[in-house]
């Protein structure tokens, strides 16, 4: 699990078949195999390290389903180690589960601000809320103003200097991860009437 705070930036030095290798320093402090880092949102295991980086095996639906496809040697990435029990929690909780992948609408400056618009396809659009949270490329961000199938956040400078949107434009695609509370509560709401919890459930035991 993850908070959506990056790390550091790192970049992609090798693909070859199920392999993806990147070059970081800070998540490198503590790493182990078998450990899990978030590359731009996706959560990846460990397979290998050095004192320059560490490699990651991606399966063929990780591949298909995110943005990780799209990477070549030298771009950026943001990276982010599995969140520990004895430190802050900032963010929300991100498992590293891309829901889908979306798309920079358009941005607008406002002042120390600026205002990014996403769309966003079904698969997320549904589970986003005004004041809820959605990571962006593993980027713990709060919904402005969600419309139908787009969204838009406010991003203050620091975390365009310190992640890889601050070189993103529009058209550029990201990954997308609803929050997993709004994920949850969706799903026991459309269970069937049987066993789930549903309007009439809760009549029956006094919330009117």
């Amino acid at each position: 699990m993850f908070t959506g705070i990056i790390e550091e930036v790192g970049a992609v030095s090798r693909r070859s078949g199920a392999e993806i290798a990147i070059l970081a320093k800070t998540v490198l402090e503590d790493i182990h195999e078998g450990d899990s880092i978030a590359v731009d949102g996706v959560c990846l295991t460990v397979v290998a390290f050095d004192a320059h980086g560490f490699v990651a095996q991606v399966s063929p639906e990780t591949w298909s389903r995110t943005t990780l496809e799209r990477l070549k040697p030298g771009h950026a990435v943001n990276l982010e180690r599995a969140m520990r029990a004895d430190n802050r929690f900032g963010g929300h909780f991100v498992l590293g589960h891309v829901d889908g992948v979306g798309r920079i609408a358009s941005v607008t400056d406002q002042g120390d601000f600026s205002l990014w618009r996403f769309n966003a396809p079904d698969a997320v659009a549904q589970y986003i809320v005004p004041k809820g949270s959605i990571a962006v490329d593993g980027i713990s961000l709060t919904v402005a103003t969600p419309e139908r199938n787009a969204f838009a956040v406010a991003i203050i400078p620091a975390t365009l200097k310190k992640t890889t949107l601050g070189a993103k434009r529009p058209n550029d695609h990201v990954n997308l991860e609803a929050d997993i509370i709004g994920k949850h509560i969706r799903h026991y709401m459309n269970r069937d009437s049987a066993s789930g919890v549903t309007a009439e459930f809760l009549a029956r035991h006094g919330f009117t």
